[in-house]
């Protein structure tokens, strides 16, 4: 039997991208929501082996920036309370850390956009997801928005040197990634248009940041595309589970 992901998507700009090919190349069968046209969330999450988060413009601390949001939410918190596994990129990870008791709002230290290392942190090479990512991998960032608290219990599993919760789980299966893996070189350069804004606030090059992280976007994929598909292999029940850490 086939295992099926839902996938949330809250803009036209930030489609599932390379996951629409990574994920049903590991076996997992996806069916794409797109509440921004009018397509009404799943009640819920029976029937699915996993739930996919993506990226938006929305605002994770305020549910009025979209009219989904808080249904969004409702399954980020089903999928946490029923270990069904979840990668929650960018918006997709601010939703899961508001969800679970985390906290998110405007980054203090300005945006953060274009190819990035990220540094993983010790406990993620005990991670079952994040244990073979290099130690310093790249990463496509374009975000206004932080995570500045994780939620209660939340392990941390990658920190940049300008915003600490870049990647993060919580529970025994929910990931939260704050930057992108997923990126096609038209999505990047989409954003150099549509999200130009507080990069030109920033005094930097829009454009000019998206054709340098099109020109890393080979090596985002040898070292993501691997994560991806033990995702998809998590989600049909291959490999050991990965418990909550309870403390007394």
């Amino acid at each position: 039997m086939t295992a099926r992901a839902l996938v949330v998507t809250h803009s036209a700009g930030e489609s599932p991208g390379t996951l629409a090919d990574w994920l049903p190349a590991a076996g997992l069968e996806l069916e794409v929501v797109a509440p921004w046209q009018g397509q009404q969330l799943p009640a819920g999450l029976g029937g699915y082996d996993a739930l996919v988060v993506m990226g938006g413009p929305q605002q994770a601390y305020d549910d009025s920036s979209a009219p989904w949001l808080r249904a969004t939410k409702e399954l980020l918190r089903e999928a946490v309370a029923g270990q069904v596994p979840t990668l929650a990129i960018c918006l997709g990870a601010q939703l899961l850390a508001e969800a679970c008791g985390g906290r998110v709002e405007k980054g203090a230290d300005g945006v953060e956009a274009g190819a990035r290392l990220v540094a993983k942190r010790d406990i993620a090479w005990d991670d079952e997801l994040f244990r073979d990512v290099p130690f310093t991998p790249t990463v496509v960032q374009w975000h206004e928005d932080a995570i500045v608290d994780l939620p209660p219990g939340a392990v941390l599993l990658a920190s940049s040197s300008r915003y600490a919760h870049q990647a993060f789980r919580v529970g025994a299966c929910a990931w939260g990634l704050q930057f992108h893996i997923e990126t096609p070189p038209e999505m990047v350069r989409r954003w150099g248009e549509e999200y130009a804004g507080a990069v030109l606030a920033a005094g930097l090059d829009p454009q000019a940041l998206a054709e340098r992280a099109v020109e890393e976007l080979p090596e985002v994929e040898a070292c993501w595309h691997p994560l991806v598909t033990r995702f998809a292999q998590i989600a049909k029940g291959s490999g050991r589970t990965v418990l909550p850490v309870v403390t007394p």
